[in-house]
């Protein structure tokens, strides 16, 4: 689904050249949910950001689908992919129903109507209520923006679907029943995922793949119990610290996850 060769990612400011990403190698099986974690400043959002063509690697290859990334964006087939930014990234000024169709009726290719019942069916597929379609983000609790902004990500029945952070922000109970949903139309859709993720509760319960940046690279990449046995120091500490030896405990739980 996704095949990322030889990229650099680099920035230039006035006082230095900055290389994120050197020579990273890494690629996305269909059907698989890969997850991204790195410690700070590894560029885990810019690489979505590049997959979704937001942003252009110095150099290197991104192929989507089996297409060059920049072919997909001039054919005008990005969507193909779906986004699911970390605050949800709702336009304030739209209502949720909005918000969802968005991206169908920017095509213009459709009539209102369809558009507006294709949105109606991606906001309850979210688990929104037909009486929350006229609602204004600013109405709206942090699990129900995620929910809307899931919806928009859907709306062109994506194969492709990026997260970032997902859980983040949420308390227990929405990350929970969050998560759950991820799963169910993951499933349900047939979906391919890359989730960029410092949750390791959503990590584990989610992952069929963790791929690690660390070194300007991919590290590792493989199932959760591999890729907790590779010797790194930035292995160690995310995964088998405190924090890291509860999360663990969901590996008895989700044994799919080994």
């Amino acid at each position: 689904m996704v095949e990322i060769r030889k990229l650099w990612s680099v920035f230039q400011t006035p006082e230095r050249r900055i290389v994120i990403h050197r020579d990273l190698d890494m690629s996305v099986r269909r059907g698989e949910i890969v997850s991204i974690v790195g410690g700070s400043g590894t560029g885990k959002t810019v690489l979505l950001r590049q997959v979704l063509g937001l942003e252009t690697p110095a150099s290197g290859e991104i192929l989507v689908h089996g297409q060059p990334r920049e072919r997909l964006t001039r054919k005008g087939a990005s969507g193909r992919i779906g986004m699911l930014f970390q605050h949800g990234a709702l336009f304030s000024a739209f209502t949720v129903l909005e918000n969802i169709a968005f991206p169908l009726r920017e095509l213009k290719t459709l009539p209102p109507a369809l558009v507006r019942e294709a949105a109606m069916v991606k906001l309850q597929m979210v688990g929104l209520k037909p009486a929350d379609a006229d609602k204004m983000p600013a109405e709206l609790s942090g699990g129900m923006i995620k929910r809307a902004a899931l919806a928009r990500a859907l709306i062109m029945d994506p194969p492709l679907l990026l997260l970032d952070e997902p859980t983040a922000g949420l308390d227990p109970d929405s990350s929970d029943s969050f998560v759950s949903l991820l799963r169910s139309l993951h499933r349900d859709l047939e979906l391919t995922v890359i989730m960029v993720t410092h949750d390791l509760d959503t990590l584990f319960e989610l992952s069929t793949r963790i791929a690690v940046l660390a070194e300007q690279k991919v590290i590792v990449s493989g199932p959760p119990k591999e890729v907790i046995a590779f010797p790194h120091p930035f292995i160690h500490d995310f995964f088998l610290g405190e924090r890291g030896q509860r999360a663990m405990e969901l590996l008895r739980e989700y044994p799919f996850a080994i």
